[in-house]
């Protein structure tokens, strides 16, 4: 069974396990060199702060993560957030990144964040690509995010240029005064 949860510092050793082989072998993350496990305990840390950081774990082993982080960092985005997946390819296409995403959105939803946006790598229009393909761009599509922008050539990796998509979806309506959204950290939640 697999059981989706807050992350923890101590996780940060396995997860920068599970992110090795998108910054090594994908274009999927546009990072070239791996942070040190240290650093990435401080983003896990930074980020919990006033955002979720899942983990699906089973058997005591994690097979992925998933976080949101603020989308810009002036108050008027507090309503919008970045979401980020990533999965052990053990696991890819069995249904677990949908459900981490929908952990994210429900954690979301109780924080009071309306604005869901995916920034993701893909290759040119018409370009075969040994490190990306549209993989991600037609997941998030089949979440419910739509396109809204693509910004062509924008990101080096790999010794090629790649096009970036932003995709968004939004969790309610926009009301006239929104909510302050409560901060991760301070929200009563498993």
């Amino acid at each position: 069974m697999v059981r989706i949860r807050r992350a923890k510092p101590k996780d940060a050793r396995e997860l920068l396990e599970i992110y090795r082989t998108y910054v090594e072998h994908t274009a999927i993350t546009f990072e070239w060199e791996m942070p040190t496990e240290e650093e990435f305990r401080g983003r896990i840390l930074r980020t919990m702060e006033r955002y979720p950081w899942l983990v699906a774990e089973k058997d005591g082993l994690l097979l992925g993560y998933a976080y949101a982080g603020a989308f810009k960092e002036r108050r008027a985005y507090d309503w919008a957030v970045e979401t980020t997946v990533y999965l052990h390819p053990s696991v890819k296409g069995q249904g677990l990144g949908r459900r981490l995403y929908k952990a994210l959105e429900d954690v979301l939803r109780k924080q009071g964040i309306i604005n869901l946006n995916a920034c993701i790598g893909v290759p040119q229009t018409g370009v075969e690509d040994p490190w990306l393909d549209d993989n991600s761009m037609h997941f998030h599509a089949h979440l419910g995010y739509r396109l809204v922008g693509r910004f062509e050539k924008c990101g080096y990796k790999f010794g090629r240029w790649y096009d970036m998509v932003w995709m968004e979806k939004h969790l309610s309506d926009h009301p006239a005064t929104p909510r302050e959204v409560v901060p991760f950290a301070g929200l009563e939640t498993d």
